[in-house]
């Protein structure tokens, strides 16, 4: 059996890993099973900002394959490329919707968040710059983005190492079992169970979506 300061495969945890594993025994568990646990690989497209917070939006309530279905006929309307954002304003709504299987209120997102970077409303540019709270409220801005969204493109895109998407699917899912409640709970359950994390919850996220070996789906946006 794996020593608690290692991983399985015997080698030392690293400085988040062993503050998780100290702090909480239920990471303990599930780092000395899954660890060392490794980043979701997003596809090249959507690593720059724009792609990510598309992939970001038509990944609500959808699994991973199918939001990487809908994104790759997104760029499938471009030629296989990620259009800009004035390509995308410059494209006919309905046309794109039908085509990517979209939703009308995806759709509608995906548009308002071309319409706020091109009007400067939103530079992404400057968003890594940025504190994470200030982050979230420039992209709470966005018709369609919420703070699972905020969330997704903190820790997948900007690599933030204190994230907790405490309102997804799989994370409540993930907290359930590793701490054997007897049902589902609830965002401010988590937030609350989660404090000993800090300031490594990106890190526990992650181990969490490992242990159910899945990616994030949120409840909401």
């Amino acid at each position: 059996m794996a020593r608690s300061d290692s991983y399985p495969d015997g080698t030392p945890l690293d400085a988040a890993d062993r503050h998780l594993a100290a702090a909480d025994p239920a990471m303990r568990g599930l780092i000395a099973r899954w660890g060392p646990v490794a980043e979701v690989e997003l596809p090249e497209a959507s690593r720059e900002h724009f792609g990510s917070l598309i992939l970001a939006i038509v990944s609500q309530q959808f699994s991973t394959r199918a939001a990487r279905a809908m994104f790759d006929r997104i760029m499938g309307q471009y030629s296989g490329r990620l259009p800009t954002p004035a390509e995308l304003l410059a494209t006919d709504l309905d046309e794109l919707r039908v085509a990517a299987g979209l939703s009308h209120a995806k759709a509608r997102a995906i548009r308002s968040l071309a319409e706020h970077i091109e009007s400067g409303a939103l530079d992404l540019d400057g968003l890594p710059g940025l504190p994470d709270d200030e982050v979230r409220r420039q992209l709470v801005a966005v018709d369609g983005i919420g703070d699972w969204t905020a969330g997704v493109f903190l820790l997948f895109t900007l690599h933030r190492p204190d994230v907790l998407l405490a309102n997804d699917l799989g994370i409540r899912k993930g907290v359930r079992d590793a701490y054997g409640l007897g049902g589902l709970p609830d965002a401010t359950t988590v937030t609350r169970l989660a404090e000993p994390w800090r300031p490594h919850r990106t890190r526990a996220c992650l181990y969490l979506w490992r242990s159910l070996e899945t990616a994030p789906v949120p409840v909401s946006s």
